[in-house]
């Protein structure tokens, strides 16, 4: 084995995990068979609130059937599913079984399950499934929900409300007291489905005789699975193993504990066989939780000058009809970054958590921190327009400047490190802005049908999911911190044990990197071993754009400390102090003794035969890091969307997208670029094509890819991308985020463009998504016109 004295950060390299995913040498969950896997179907209640009463009797005598069981049949078997943040004292947290025993509260609550041979004999038998349903009231509109005599979706709790929450920063009052300017706006942030190329898929395979379980899910958290999983069972967590195989994508959706997960185990430990369930599409966008979904009243006091004094902030935040593992939280991740980048005197935050008879939301990419930018973004290009001033130099204005970092702002968070002013001047470098204004000008004066706007987003996110002790106090269940173990091999090969679970974010890559300039190993020589509760026991998992910033530095502290053991076995073998040492490249030299050298695979041969260790040594060169972050990262930037809108049909086509980000040290540009790209076609979706919808009985209107409209690469522009570099004071990597910086800074800039190009038409708001529909619809209601 030869060392490498090649620098790995910093490269574009291609993603190790390529090659296997896109020649079809995939693992998915649903891809794995097992000799004597039996299959299990899902019976989901048509309607959104009704009391059951299910017999599964003839199901049991349909071909291949080899159990059928109702929620009522499994009740004492059945824990609850858990919610894990509760997010005040008194918050309202209704039983939630995987079968509803009596009740169905939402249109694709699993009622029954019916287990056969083949998957296609267990869907078909769910048709002899007899269910007599006595409808319900529903309840569909969050204010309604809240109101006096609005149906209730949990009877037993008496209220519609799971939790009111609330914070103060400064003097509001004084802030908004005789503020020349005000403006209050409402916007609504659509519910979203997460689409992910992979519906989730778990397989559960038992080893009865020794009471042990494996179990395979298309999961982001299969630490998480395995705790929980053992909590509610009763089996030992030690006879639980988890794997995340090869997962296609989560966007948060993967981010939970499943009714299907929990009932695979159930069924499993009760026939003794393995246990399969892969969720049909459809199902997916019924019964996996969706996004966002939020209506935010704001309210803005500023100087004339439009120098920001104050803020408030009330959200009604839509739960849906029952609390997965972290909905309560998702709204409220988002209250430190409501101010966003702007320095205020003074900032209040409400937030009310509303029970619907709607699927559950939870987790979906940036979770809570998009809506928080949405909202603040908007509110400046709308004080910009009220004060007649140009929204960048607007931004301008209030923006915290390079020279004042580190800055406490408003909300309690302290920001490390950025440089707004040089993001944004790249990017308007790069958009040519002033030409693009001047453009705009001209359509205007000659009432071209086909208008031009310019949108403006300068976001900043909270990354790096979190300090413990933040999470405490916070209500949270769980920690922030990570582990890894780096161990070099006999024969000079390197093992990175991560935590981190990756589905699709390029982690084998980037730690590989890492782990190659630390040890001066080559980069193909390097294993990242992940997503499988027996060869990395520790870790909490992959969300909140923490992989990197807490689970790569633990990789990196793993590293260090097992370079510090080389070194000190290289001495011994060398015969010298460790203080005559030098490491470079992967090997360790003897100052000013030519030819006095052990490369670290050497070193490791050595540490293996443990024929001559220093006193104290232990054989084998590995090491284990645990670390616990200080803070959040922080990174930021500027988005500038050019988006032409067809003021006679409504159609906008986004002519140009300018990206320019901050997200610390690069470790891989390639990827960097890729997490963008991901990032802006999710953001783009939501400001222009996606939005669930549900009619007045509670039926998913919106339930396959017809109705419910990702976007394609055809929809999509090329965008222009470009990076500044402030690295993060809160990591020794200096690294930031940036698996959601692209969502949480997209969708604002795209609809600040299309509201900038109809604001001569008296429009101030389009709803997203601004389908050409509803673009017309507020073009007609500004202009007079009966939408």
């Amino acid at each position: 084995m030869t060392a490498t004295q090649e620098q790995e950060v910093g490269a574009a390299r291609r993603r190790k995990e390529d090659a296997h995913l896109i020649t079809g040498q995939t693992t998915w969950t649903d891809n794995i068979q097992l000799p004597g896997t039996v299959h299990a179907a899902l019976l989901r209640s048509p309607m959104a609130h009704a009391r059951v009463r299910v017999n599964v009797a003839a199901a049991r005598n349909e071909p291949g059937v080899v159990a059928a069981y109702s929620g009522a049949d499994l009740a004492d078997e059945l824990a609850e599913l858990p919610s894990a943040w509760q997010v005040t004292p008194d918050w309202v947290a209704p039983e939630h079984k995987p079968l509803a025993v009596d009740e169905a509260r939402y249109a694709g609550d699993a009622i029954a399950v019916v287990v056969a041979d083949t998957r296609a004999h267990a869907v078909d038998a769910l048709d002899a499934i007899e269910v007599d349903y006595d409808p319900l009231p529903v309840v569909l509109d969050m204010e309604q929900a809240i109101a006096d005599g609005s149906p209730l979706v949990h009877t037993e709790a008496g209220t519609n409300v799971c939790f009111r929450y609330s914070d103060t920063f400064g003097d509001v009052d004084a802030a908004f007291a005789n503020a020349p300017v005000r403006i209050t706006r409402r916007f609504v942030q659509q519910r979203l489905v997460a689409c992910a190329m992979e519906p989730r898929s778990v397989l559960v395979a038992p080893v009865p005789a020794a009471g042990e379980y494996t179990v395979w899910s298309s999961t982001q958290i299969p630490h998480f699975v395995r705790l929980f999983l053992a909590m509610l069972s009763g089996v030992p967590e030690s006879r639980i193993r988890v794997i995340a195989p090869d997962v296609g994508g989560g966007f948060g959706s993967k981010l939970d504990i499943y009714a299907e997960e929990l009932l695979a185990l159930t069924l499993a430990r009760k026939l003794g066989r393995p246990v399969k369930w892969t969720e049909t599409r459809s199902e997916a966008f019924q019964a996996t939780v969706h996004g966002r979904d939020q209506i935010q009243d704001l309210e803005l006091a500023a100087d004339a000058d439009g120098r920001i004094r104050g803020l408030r902030v009330n959200l009604l935040a839509d739960m849906g009809a029952y609390l997965q593992l972290l909905t309560p939280a998702i709204p409220l991740l988002g209250r430190a970054m409501f101010p966003g980048i702007y320095k205020m005197d003074a900032y209040e935050f409400g937030c009310v958590g509303v029970f619907t008879d709607k699927t559950p939301t939870d987790a979906y990419r940036g979770a809570g921190r998009p809506e928080a930018t949405f909202a603040i973004e908007r509110m400046l290009d709308e004080l910009a327009a009220e004060l007649h001033v140009d929204p960048l130099e607007m931004r301008r204005r209030n923006w915290i400047r390079h020279e004042e970092f580190p800055y406490a702002q408003i909300a309690g968070l302290t920001y490390d490190s950025g440089n707004y002013e040089a993001a944004t001047a790249r990017a308007t470098e790069l958009f040519d802005y002033d030409g693009l204004r001047a453009e705009q000008a001209r359509r205007r004066e000659a009432h071209d049908p086909v208008q031009l706007g310019i949108g403006v987003s300068t976001y900043t996110e909270m990354c790096g999911l979190a300090p413990s002790r933040w999470l405490g106090e916070r209500g949270y269940a769980g920690g922030g911190w990570e582990a890894a173990t780096v161990r070099v091999l006999p024969t000079g090969k390197v093992e990175a044990v991560i935590g981190t679970s990756p589905h699709g974010q390029g982690h084998v890559t980037t730690f590989s990197q890492l782990v190659a300039d630390t040890l001066g190993v080559p980069f193909d020589d390097i294993e990242v071993i992940h997503g499988d509760t027996a060869a990395a026991p520790a870790g909490l998992d992959t969300y909140g754009s923490r992989s990197l910033a807490v689970g790569g530095v633990a990789v990196w502290r793993a590293a260090q400390r097992v370079l510090g053991k080389a070194k000190t076995l290289a001495a011994h073998l060398l015969e010298v102090s460790e203080d005559d040492l030098e490491f470079s490249g992967g090997n360790f030299a003897v100052r000013g003794t030519p030819g006095a050298t052990k490369s670290i695979q050497e070193v490791a041969f050595a540490a293996f035969a443990a024929h001559s260790m220093p006193d104290g040594f232990e054989p084998t060169l590995s090491a284990d890091f645990v670390l616990e972050p200080d803070d959040f990262s922080f990174p930021h930037g500027t988005h500038l969307c050019a988006a032409e809108v067809d003021t006679e049909t409504g159609r906008v086509t986004i002519r140009s997208y300018v990206a320019v980000d901050d997200v610390g040290k690069v470790v891989n540009p390639m990827i960097v670029e890729g997490q963008v790209h991901g990032g802006l076609a999710q953001g783009i979706a939501q400001a222009l094509h996606e939005g669930a919808r549900y009619d007045a009985d509670g039926n998913l209107t919106t339930g396959t890819m017809v109705d419910y409209t990702p976007p394609t690469a055809a929809d999509l522009p090329s965008f222009t991308l470009d990076r500044t570099e402030t690295p993060s004071t809160n990591n020794p990597l200096g690294v930031k985020g940036v698996g959601e910086a692209g969502t949480i800074a997209s969708t604002p800039a795209v609809v600040n463009a299309v509201v900038d190009a109809l604001r001569p038409f008296g429009v101030a708001d389009v709803p997203m998504p601004c389908t050409p529909e509803n673009v017309w619809r507020a073009l007609h209601e500004a202009q007079g016109g009966a939408a």
